[in-house]
């Protein structure tokens, strides 16, 4: 092997610190859902960043800011949603770094118990009248790397409807293929 070609491979180190920051980040997001489904205020305060953006587009309130994001779970709208059995359910995410900075794109489901219909009965499962899935949509995470760990700058979410912004979100997770 070439001294040039040695030279450009990573260290261990530096492979084990990719490993590393991979695995947190996938943890971030997946911590997602379970904060959202019992408003865990002050861990969604712990992960956005002071100036930290959710953008929930066209019909629905944004924040910015970690406090902000926590008010949003806090809030009683927020506390009768997860009072009615709300679950975020999550795909797994594909993740980008680029040294202190990286780019998750992910689905997210939001499923609500129904209320009314016909229980169905499943082996060894109980009863239950399912779930309905309330909406569908693409998420793109901007990150930081932060003294105290990976940390959101901004998230965006489009509902996947057939409009263009869900598949811009989407096409993000494709490089130089999309």
């Amino acid at each position: 092997m070439s001294n040039d070609r040695a030279h450009n491979q990573p260290t261990l180190e530096h492979r084990l610190r990719a490993i590393e920051d991979r695995l947190d980040i996938y943890n971030l997001i997946a911590s997602h859902p379970p904060s959202a489904d019992t408003g865990a205020a002050a861990y969604a305060e712990a992960v956005y960043t002071n100036d930290g953006v959710f953008d929930r587009g066209p019909g629905l309130t944004s924040t910015t800011g970690n406090k902000a994001m926590a008010a949003l779970l806090a809030s009683p709208d927020h506390q009768a949603a997860i009072a009615g059995g709300l679950a975020h359910f999550t795909g797994l995410p594909h993740v980008t770094i680029d040294g202190d900075e990286a780019v998750v794109i992910s689905y997210l489901q939001i499923l609500t118990p129904k209320k009314t219909g016909e229980e169905v009965e499943v082996p060894n499962h109980g009863a239950s009248r399912g779930y309905h899935i309330h909406r569908v949509v693409t998420n793109r995470w901007e990150l930081k790397r932060t003294v105290s760990g990976w940390k959101i700058k901004r998230r965006t979410l489009r509902l996947v409807d057939g409009s263009e912004p869900s598949r811009e979100i989407l096409r993000g997770a494709l490089g130089t293929h999309a």
